[in-house]
Order: structure tokens, then sequence, then C-alpha cells
């Protein structure tokens, strides 16, 4: 049968420090094997049934994914799929990590902090380039191993998104199967390697959608945002130096020709419109030269040469190894830092408290009051944000602006600049601030950002997020009710400036903050402007805010007599 042979040089250091090359070799008396070869030592796996059990020896997995990715192979389809391939798109992965019950949509998996307690990003996204001929099975072996990791905020990013546009000689030129689009000429690759680093980058990127039809550009391009890793596939994906350096992990897809033949055969006869004259004749001038001068040869500078493409499960399981213990050295922990830093210092000046009048004074009295009625905490509160919301307006930039009034006088007065303000409330309990914003801004935009707190680690997660288009010009106003260490405060934050939103243009706004989160965001973000109601001096080991107002979104929506999946997740931010 088929053996897969890796020849790598040393055992630790895996496809970092060696190139490992999957060739098949004819064995009598196996049904499936894999031998690994370390510097004289060799391991040799094979079981009846024709499916490899364990592939290279174990490594450390990040929080609980070691076994997810010992067991990744099992995970993988042991038959193609007999529905007709898409055209490759550029996409984050497909299904949210989500679970579904009769009354509630629960997000399972979120993206843990991917910045230091700086608010600097700390790790960049893992990017595991694929590269082969064309119809040699990239985008098959891409979904199995996005499927196979099992690890959320996975994006696959393809070429073929970054074709040039064609001018109408040119379209002339494709039409008649006279245009070489296997040329690294046909590829916007400044605009492709802009896009790969600053996705890698954790930035919010856009991304083209190519319409094969008519060889131009959609008006609508894709936006891509939050990746932990990033799957690149092309033909040409290994041609250029500076993209080269961008993929942590090469991979090869090394496919039959006659097969890779039959494939682009059925696709563009099915999925183009083609007929078979002109996918032969575009075959036969095009792409096998353009493979056996431009694709082949990039063969050397990967890292892992995949024979069989996605059928070749020892190889597939490998990489998904290797990629789980490259995001395990990547974990980081921000919460620990937080608690730990700023002490005694004195408060910021980017900090606004509004002014604790007598009625300013009671009404604190009486949300923070264990028995104050939920009609009564919710009134109150809706007061109290009100208040809140006009402070933070009285903050905008404004300008000298003289009017008449219906006297026929002149006044001199002040107007907002025509600049957008945008409204961002962190789920769930930043959410009940959203009704005060409206009332006071018309027109205003909305988006949400979910940040829960992972009990494993101790760390919040991003869930989940909808911002509005084209906000990184606008006032963006942040609304959380309660902040303690500030920990989802700056992954919030984080998420707007990735958007591109000019740290001096947003404003935090809490009901009640603790002077240990007002420090950790404006240690981290200096430029962003913090405005609260009121700020206590204690957090305690739980990181609740002392004396506090108890948990919000809790009192707020009456759910405090229910134990919910996420325990105090409004209290621990």
């Amino acid at each position: 049968m088929v053996f897969l042979e890796l020849d790598v040089s040393q055992c630790r250091g895996g496809v970092d420090s060696a190139k490992t090359r999957a060739t098949p070799r004819r064995s009598p008396g196996r049904l499936c094997g894999c031998r690994q070869r370390t510097g004289g030592s060799v391991w040799e796996m094979a079981s009846a049934d024709g499916v490899v059990e364990e592939a290279v020896p174990a490594a450390r997995h990040s929080s609980g994914s070691r076994g997810a990715a010992l067991n990744s192979l099992g995970r993988l389809p042991l038959t193609p799929s007999l529905s007709p391939r898409k055209r490759t798109t550029s996409q984050s992965k497909t299904e949210p990590p989500l679970l579904r019950t009769s009354k509630r949509t629960i997000y399972t998996a979120g993206r843990p902090p991917w910045y230091n307690e700086t608010g600097t990003p700390f790790k960049e996204a893992f990017v595991i380039g694929l590269c082969g001929g064309s119809a040699s099975g990239k985008t098959t072996v891409a979904n199995k191993i996005i499927e196979a990791l099992d690890v959320p905020w996975v994006v696959l990013l393809s070429m073929d998104s970054f074709y040039k546009v064609l001018n109408k000689e040119k379209q002339e030129q494709a039409a008649c199967n006279e245009y070489n689009f296997d040329h690294p000429d046909a590829f916007d690759f400044d605009l492709l390697i802009s896009v790969l680093r600053k996705l890698k980058e954790g930035k919010s990127v856009k991304v083209p959608v190519y319409d094969f039809t008519t060889h131009s550009r959609s008006k609508e391009w894709k936006i891509i945002y939050g990746a932990n890793v990033i799957v690149f596939e092309g033909i040409l994906s290994f041609a250029n130096k500076e993209l080269l350096q961008l993929l942590d992990m090469k991979v090869f897809v090394d496919t039959d020709s006659d097969i890779r033949l039959v494939r682009r055969l059925k696709r563009d006869i099915m999925e183009r419109g083609r007929d078979v004259a002109g996918v032969i004749k575009q075959y036969s001038k095009f792409v096998k030269p353009a493979f056996e001068q431009y694709i082949e040869p990039t063969m050397q500078t990967a890292d892992i040469v995949v024979p069989r493409g996605g059928e070749n499960f020892v190889a597939l399981d490998l990489i998904v190894q290797h990629v789980h213990s490259q995001l395990e050295k990547r974990e980081i922990t921000v919460r620990a830092a937080l608690a730990s830093a700023h002490q005694g210092q004195p408060l910021p000046t980017t900090l606004s408290v509004l002014e604790s009048t007598p009625q300013v004074r009671g009404m604190h009295t009486i949300i923070r009051n264990k028995d104050t009625s939920r009609d009564e905490f919710i009134f109150y509160s809706k007061r109290l944000m009100r208040l809140l919301i006009e402070h933070a307006l009285s903050f905008l930039p404004l300008k000298p602006v003289t009017v008449e009034t219906p006297q026929g006088t002149i006044y001199d007065g002040k107007r907002f600049h025509r600049q957008r303000i945008t409204g961002i409330s962190i789920l769930r309990a930043g959410e009940t601030m959203e009704q005060a914003l409206t009332a006071v801004c018309k027109d205003i935009r909305l988006g949400k950002i979910l940040i829960q707190t992972n009990h494993d680690t101790g760390e919040p997660e991003l869930h989940y997020l909808r911002l509005p288009k084209e906000i990184s010009e606008d006032y963006v106003i942040l609304m959380d009710s309660t902040v303690s260490t500030g920990a989802a405060a700056m992954m919030a934050i984080r998420v707007l400036l990735d958007h591109d939103v000019q740290e001096d243009r947003i404003f935090l706004l809490s009901l009640l903050m603790a002077e240990m989160g007002v420090h950790s965001v404006a240690y981290a973000f200096p430029r962003v402007r913090i405005i609260t109601t009121a700020v206590d001096k204690r957090v305690n080991e739980e990181f609740h805010i002392i004396p506090g107002i108890g948990n919000f979104g809790d009192r707020y929506f009456g759910t405090d007599g229910i134990i919910p999946w996420y325990e105090n997740d409004d209290m621990d931010c």
C-alpha cells in the first residue's frame, strides 16, 4: 500500500527547523502506515482498518486541545464529498461557535486576548500557506485543515480574490481563452500582501470579491477580522518573496497532472459555462506551462509537500498538530497583569467623573442598595445614564457658530463638527445604555461587541461583534455598565483600534468604575477619554467592585435569581 515518509532532521524542531517531504512509497502487507525518521529513530504506526491512529509523537496543545489534536484525524471524512465544488472565496470560518437552545443562542468559543497589558498586539495570527497547481485540491486541503483544527476564529484567504481587474481588451481575450490567468502579472500582489499583512497583525481588512464571469471586482468587498489562524491558498502563493515572509508554514499540494486536468475540465464546464475545447486550449497554452515555470519550482521552498491532497490524512494531521503547538506557545494572560499593576498611582487626567451633586449621590444610594426593587433600580439607572451621556457629549469638539434668533438678533453659539457619532455597547449590560444614547443623539448608528470571561483561564474572550461600516473617522461612544479590572473594556477598545478608529475619538462610558480598571485602560490607551458617574477604590479577589453595585445585568434584567452558564458575567469585566 502507500507509505507516507517524513524526513525530518530534528524531532523538536518539527517543520520550523526542517523541510518535510511527504512521498508515497509502495509497501506490501500493510493497509496504511506512517514513518518518521529523526536522527536514526523511527516511529511506525499502522492499523488494520486503514486508519492511522497516531501520527508524530504527541506535543502539548493549548487549552484542552491536546485530545482534539490527537484525535483530529478521526474527524476527517474518509470519503470525498459528492457535492459540486464551489469556487474559492475568501471568508471567515463558515459556522460560528455557538450552541442553540429553544430560548437562547450561546456563543461557546471566543477569541482570547491577542494583546498584552499595554494594549499592544502581542501575537500575530498563524499563517498557513497552501500552494499547488490549478485543481490540485488546495481548497479541499484548506477546508479539512480548518475542520480538523477545531478552533474558532479561522480565516480562509484565497488568492483568487486578488485577480487584477481586466480592461475591455483583456476581457475579450479572456472570453476567447486567450488571457493567461496563471501568470504572476494576473494578480494584484501589492493589494494581496497589504491585506495579508494587516490580517496577520490582527487588523480588520477588506477583501475584494472577484467575478469570474465578468472578470471584474464586485462593488461589495468582504470585511474579515479576528483571525487566530489564517489559511492562505493559491496557485502562486510561494511566487513572491515578500509574500513568503508572511507565511509561518508552507504546504505544497502535489497532485498528478492528469487528475488536475480532469478536475479543471469538470469545474470550468460546470461552474463557468465553458466548452471542452476551450478548457483544453487554455490548459495547454497557459496552465501547464505556467505550472512548470512558476509553480512547480516553488515546491523547494515548502516545509511540507502533501501528495494526493485531501486524501493524505497523515500529512493533514501532522499539520494540525504543529499548528496546535504553535498556538499554545502564543497564549498570553492579561488579567493577572492588570490586577497587579498601577497600584497607588494618581487617577489619570483622561478620566472625567460626573459631579457628585446631592441628586447624583442620592441616585447612587438607591441603585447600590441591595433592597431596591427592580423597577426602581431600572428607573434611577436610566436617569444616571442620561446624565452620563449628556456629560460625555460636552467633550466632543465644537466649533463657534452664529445664528439669528426669532427676534432678529444674533446669538454666538457652538455646534458639533460634521463627524458622525457611533455608539458601541459591550454586551450584555452595556446594551442597557443604548436607550439613553439614542434619546440624546438623533439618528446615531449602533454596534455591539460580546465579550465573556473564560472561567477556565479567567481571561476575557471576544465572541461576537457587529460594527457599522466605515467607522474609522467616527467618534465612538463605548458603553459598559461597570468596569472593574478593565479587561473587557481593553478588549473592546483594541477591537475598535483594529478597525482603524482613532484612539482619541473613543469615549469609554460606564456608570461605575474601579480605580484598577481606570488605571488599566488609561495606561494601555492614554488618549481614550474615560467618563463615569463614580469611581470605587477596591476590587476583591473575585474582581468585583467594592462597595460596588452588584451584578448590574442581573439586577437590570431580573436574572439575579438564575444561575446562567456564564456566572457573574457583568461583574467580572
